[in-house]
Formats: C-alpha cells, sequence, structure tokens
C-alpha cells in the first residue's frame, strides 16, 4: 500500500508566504472598506451617519435616500443619457478601434510602421482642449451626443492591444487557408477573426464601456443642454457643488433634513452610480482576465 508524503516546505517559505497573505489582506480590507462604509452608510438613518454611528454595517436600516433618488427625474434623465453614451460609444469604440487594428495586423500591409508611429505620438502630444473645442465647434457638434462619441472614437492604445491579439493568437494559416476558399478580408474579418478573438474584446468593451460611463469632462466642456447631462455629471453637481435636485428633498422633512439626510443621499448616489459596473463586470471577467495576459505579454 503507497502511503501519500508530505513534502513539508521550509521556515522560510512559509512564513514568507504568512507575510504575503497578511499584506494582501490589509490591502484587500483598505479598499473594500471604504465601500462597505459607503454601502453601510446609504442604508442608515441620517442622525445615525451623522452621529457617526455607522461603522461596518447598516445602524436604523432606511431606504429613504433611495426612494428620494429614484424620485428625481433629473437623477433619471442622467441615468438614461449615461446609458446611451456608454452603449452607443462603446459600439462606436470597438468598430473603429478594431478597423484600425486589423490592417496593422497585417504583415503585407505597406507603410503599416510609419502609420504605427504618427498614431503613437498621439499618445505622447495632443492638439490642447481650445484646438479641439474649435474643431468639435466647426463640425457643429456643441451640445450634441456626437460631442461626447466621435471625438474619442478610439484609444490608440487600445488599438496596438487589439493588434498585438490578432498578431500573436490568430494564425497567419487561416487567412491564407481563407483566401483560398475565395473569402475576402471582411468576411474572414467577421466570420473568423472576430469569433476567435472574444477575450480581447471583451477588455476593450469593459474598458471603453467604464471610460464612458465615469466621463464627465467632455459633457462639462461641450453640453450646455440639461436634457444631455449624464449622469456623472449631474452627480457632480451634486457632490461638489451641493446643488440637489429639490425633487429628491421635497417630500423629506425639514427636521429629517436637518439632520443630515443630504449627507446619507450623496452616500446614495455614488452606489447608484455604481451599480450598472459592478453587474456588467461578471459577465466579462472570464474574458478580461485572458484577453488582458494575451494582449499584453504576446507579440
Amino acid at each position: 500500500m503507497l502511503t501519500k508524503t508530505k513534502i513539508r516546505e521550509p521556515f522560510g517559505d512559509r512564513m514568507l508566504l504568512v507575510v504575503i497573505y497578511a499584506l494582501l489582506g490589509a490591502l484587500t480590507l483598505s479598499v473594500l472598506y471604504p465601500l462597505l462604509y459607503i454601502l453601510s452608510s446609504s442604508l442608515s438613518s441620517p442622525g445615525a451617519v451623522v452621529s457617526g454611528q455607522v461603522w461596518l454595517y447598516p445602524v436604523h436600516f432606511s431606504l429613504k435616500a433611495y426612494q428620494s433618488i429614484f424620485k428625481s427625474s433629473q437623477l433619471m434623465l442622467g441615468y438614461y443619457n449615461s446609458i446611451v453614451y456608454t452603449v452607443v460609444g462603446t459600439f462606436i469604440n470597438i468598430v473603429f478601434t478594431v478597423l484600425m487594428a486589423f490592417p496593422l495586423s497585417q504583415r503585407m500591409m505597406p507603410g503599416r510602421k510609419y502609420i504605427m508611429i504618427l498614431m503613437m505620438i498621439t499618445m505622447f502630444f495632443s492638439g490642447g482642449l481650445i484646438p479641439t473645442y474649435m474643431l468639435v465647434k466647426n463640425l457643429h457638434m456643441l451640445d450634441t451626443r456626437w460631442a461626447l462619441w466621435l471625438p474619442g472614437a478610439f484609444s490608440v492604445f487600445q488599438v496596438i492591444i487589439a493588434r498585438t491579439f490578432f498578431m500573436s493568437s490568430i494564425p497567419a494559416e487561416l487567412q491564407e487557408a481563407a483566401q483560398i476558399d475565395g473569402c475576402r478580408d471582411t468576411r474572414y474579418l467577421w466570420s473568423i477573426v472576430l469569433p476567435l478573438s472574444k477575450p480581447i474584446l471583451a477588455v476593450m468593451t469593459l474598458m471603453y464601456a467604464v471610460g464612458h460611463w465615469n466621463a464627465y469632462f467632455d459633457a462639462l466642456i461641450y453640453l450646455k443642454s440639461e436634457h444631455l447631462f449624464p449622469l456623472q455629471y449631474v452627480l457632480r453637481n451634486m457632490l461638489i457643488l451641493n446643488a440637489a435636485d429639490p425633487e429628491m428633498l421635497a417630500n423629506t422633512a425639514q427636521k429629517l433634513r436637518d439632520q443630515g439626510f443630504e449627507q446619507v443621499l450623496k452616500y446614495a448616489l455614488i452606489v447608484v452610480a455604481c451599480i450598472p459596473v459592478l453587474i456588467m463586470y461578471p459577465f466579462v471577467q472570464k474574458h478580461f482576465v485572458k484577453g488582458v495576459m494575451i494582449g499584453s505579454l504576446k507579440g
């Protein structure tokens, strides 16, 4: 009968693992605790938040802040606008990025190195805010949704990552076999390359989507109409400028407001703004890890 013998690790290695786990645990707590505190504060009564009773879990559980948020037409409109900007903007980003990265991944394309050099220069030097604003103005895109979509239609960094993925992860023999069968480049891209590129597409989708969802500066510069403001711009006015929507405070007693209801409202706004990203990430997490590793280490 065979007996399993367990190899005992040296004492120094075990101590190193203990130290590493302790540091990782401390780092994890330092990241999670602020998030947990914000969530607990948003679910607590205003008096408990103002008095400092909230530490780890909700005190005097209350959903009044969330009820007030979802009654705010201004906030709901900002939510709708951010969803539109994120979905359409991400689609535009993915299309342009793939259309730039795929030709640049073809080794037979003439001048592709010079094109890459020109694109990489834009990563270090840009035209600046004022020339960009003038360009957007001359194109008649001010105070339109296109001002938040077209100026950042693709990221050079994402193009480089996608190009590296196409070159290193998709065998050139597939394209040669497709060409022998009479497959054109557009059909090859749509039917072969894209289905095999789900990991890198998931990475780009998540990064582009998070960028659109969190963006507010472009709206601050290019938009004037309130019905076009994204959620982050509305939150900026509420959290930084203390310009809360009167509808969210209309049904709140003055005494409750004096006890810090607006503070609880700010915590609830932060939680509501994070929900879409937290919902989206689990669906792309599997492809995200694989895509980041392949697109960044190979090539």
